[in-house]
């Protein structure tokens, strides 16, 4: 996985927690089958931040925990591009960006009595899954993705 990570938070977030993002989608991209240049960013902020960004984009007045952005390459082109498969294969796929908030986390981590690693690897994944089209918008989609998440976690070592 090609994973870009921002630290736009105030205090900073340390490296462990920034290989333990790196890790846990690596290891949810090889679950899914990803192929192995698929393209994403995670960006961390404070509720502030994020507060702003889910007003702009969501019209919700209020921090949450984490946003995901997916990039959706279904649109119907004029002038489609034709190549070949070995060159279709090289090009990355770019599926969006994810923005955490630290302090939800952490808040988040408190309150449900586990670690900061186990509520951030929980987020990360969580927004993975919306950019790589799981949702639980529905009772039906909530039955496919959730025990999906649980069990990419726990198959990688956050279990609750």
């Amino acid at each position: 996985m090609d994973l870009e990570i921002y630290d736009k938070t105030t205090d900073g977030v340390v490296e462990q927690d920034q290989k333990l993002i790196r890790d846990v989608l690596d290891f949810a991209g090889h679950y899914l089958k990803l192929a192995d240049n698929t393209e994403m960013s995670v960006t961390l902020v404070n509720n502030d931040e994020i507060q702003r960004i889910n007003k702009k984009y969501r019209g919700v007045d209020r921090a949450t925990d984490v946003i995901s952005f997916a990039i959706e390459d279904n649109a119907d082109d004029e002038f489609p591009i034709v190549m070949d498969e070995a060159l279709k294969e090289s090009i990355p796929e770019n599926i969006g960006d994810i923005f955490v908030s630290v302090d939800k986390v952490a808040e988040q981590a408190d309150y449900l009595g586990h670690s900061f690693q186990r509520e951030l690897g929980f987020l990360v994944v969580h927004g993975f899954l919306h950019l790589n089209g799981y949702d639980h918008m529905k009772k039906a989609d909530a039955d496919v993705m959730f025990p999906l998440q649980k069990e990419i976690l726990n198959r990688y070592g956050l279990k609750r």
